[in-house]
């Protein structure tokens, strides 16, 4: 616990606006995909066809939607974030496999390690100044 409160200073004290427009970005980006995953759910299916075999598949396609929906509005507003980007990390790993499992695709690869980088920063530097996070740790 002590750890994440020196990381919470560390980063309040560090914090700049062009990093809480890429977390505010980055939210954005995964709300759209989870928007973009309800609609089109047989683009999803297809994504997931090497892990049809697989036990728990249908779980999974169940997960990515919502946890990119509900996870892209956290992240955008600063609320939660390192637990929304705990909840995207599993999924980004899964999507880096997939391309390696099933038909490569270079593009989604870039997307998802990307991605996956960008999420991991924001696992450690916390969800800044500019955020729900630290309006609602101030008004106590």
């Amino acid at each position: 616990m002590d750890t994440i409160k020196t990381l919470n200073k560390w980063a309040n004290s560090h914090t700049y606006l062009p990093l809480d427009l890429l977390r505010i970005a980055l939210g954005i980006f995964l709300f759209i995909k989870g928007i973009h995953f309800m609609s089109d759910t047989a683009m999803l299916m297809s994504l997931f066809k090497p892990l049809q075999n697989m036990a728990g598949g249908m779980i999974i396609v169940h997960y990515v939607a919502p946890a990119h929906f509900l996870g892209g509005i956290l992240i955008a507003f600063g609320l939660l974030t390192r637990w929304a980007i705990i909840a995207q990390i599993p999924i980004l790993i899964g999507a880096i496999l997939i391309n390696f499992m099933g038909e490569m695709n270079t593009g989604n690869l870039m997307l998802a390690i990307i991605t996956l980088f960008i999420c991991s920063f924001f696992l450690l530097y916390g969800s800044g100044k500019h955020s729900l996070d630290y309006y609602f740790k101030m008004q106590q």
